[in-house]
């Protein structure tokens, strides 16, 4: 039986071993760092805005329509390679407060919410024309100064 060189062996594991590691999944966090007991400690009707930021810091954000709304937002992903993450799992905190700044309610939400959106190709799509690189460039030609296009000479009402 031949014998087989063991210097020839060591290529082939070190080959190996990265190869596979090239296959490991990468897991990421994003985010509010949740701490289970201190989310349960939000209490409605008893704990106000001051509270909640002493309790839970500052938000990730703010409510831009209803004013009363604080959002704690996080996340955990996973991913190959160089393949875009995919959310494994989120929690969101919704801290609700009305008017005098007390909490009125604490919602969560998981995975559920998150939407997932496929981009049309390259290019997004319009209503309208379709129009060509040159009649884009060359369309005006004529109409600048016509009447009822609101330039030079063309103004409405003259």
């Amino acid at each position: 039986m031949p014998k087989f060189p063991v210097r020839a062996l060591v290529p082939v594991l070190a080959l190996a071993a990265l190869g596979t590691s090239a296959c490991t999944p990468l897991r990421s966090h994003t985010g509010y760092v949740v701490d289970k007991e201190l989310i349960d400690s939000i209490q409605p009707g008893v704990d106000n805005r001051d509270s909640v930021l002493r309790t839970l810091g500052r938000p990730t954000l703010t409510s831009q329509f209803a004013e009363g709304e604080w959002y704690y937002v996080s996340r955990d992903n996973r991913n190959m390679a160089y393949s875009q993450p995919k959310p494994t799992d989120q929690l969101t905190l919704r801290v609700r407060f009305d008017a005098a700044g007390n909490v009125t309610a604490v919602d969560r939400s998981g995975l559920e919410k998150v939407a997932k959106v496929d981009p049309y190709g390259k290019t997004t799509p319009t209503l309208g024309r379709h129009r060509s690189f040159f009649s884009d460039l060359f369309g005006n030609i004529g109409t600048v100064g016509a009447p009822g296009t609101g330039g030079p000479g063309g103004a409405p009402g003259q």
